[in-house]
């Protein structure tokens, strides 16, 4: 079964970082590529965050956090991460990793998401 786990969310202040985990429990890994998505209220849609492929520099982000958030993976923890920097008020909501073995990096930029999602974490940035 695959499973996705995230975890590193909490409640920040504005301007401040978190750095969000989403761990994987199935094998070949390093063969899905992978996204951070975000939901900003309950009954909207996710929206697409930031996306990370199979190549070291297939790498693309929502305009609305390019320059702030930085995604990256460890294969070898089966472990894709997102840096939250500069964070807004605006950046508040769950964030869901999601996996995909057939889709690329670019694709995963719009549905339809066949593939794997983990439950969330929440991020909420407040003063």
């Amino acid at each position: 079964q695959v499973q996705l786990i995230e975890s590193g969310g909490g409640l920040v202040q504005p301007g401040t970082s978190l750095k969000l985990s989403c761990t994987a429990s199935f094998g070949g890994f390093s063969g899905y590529a992978l996204g951070w998505f975000r939901r900003q209220s309950v009954g909207k849609q996710r929206e697409f965050v930031a996306t990370i492929g199979r190549g070291p520099n297939d790498i693309y982000y929502a305009d609305s956090v390019k320059g702030r958030f930085t995604i990256s993976r460890d294969n070898a923890k089966n472990t894709v991460y997102l840096q939250l920097n500069d964070l807004t008020p605006q950046d508040t909501g769950d964030y869901f990793c999601y996996a995909d073995a057939a889709r690329t990096a670019w694709a995963l930029q719009r549905e339809p998401y066949p593939g794997s999602w983990g439950q969330g974490t929440q991020v909420v940035v407040s003063s």
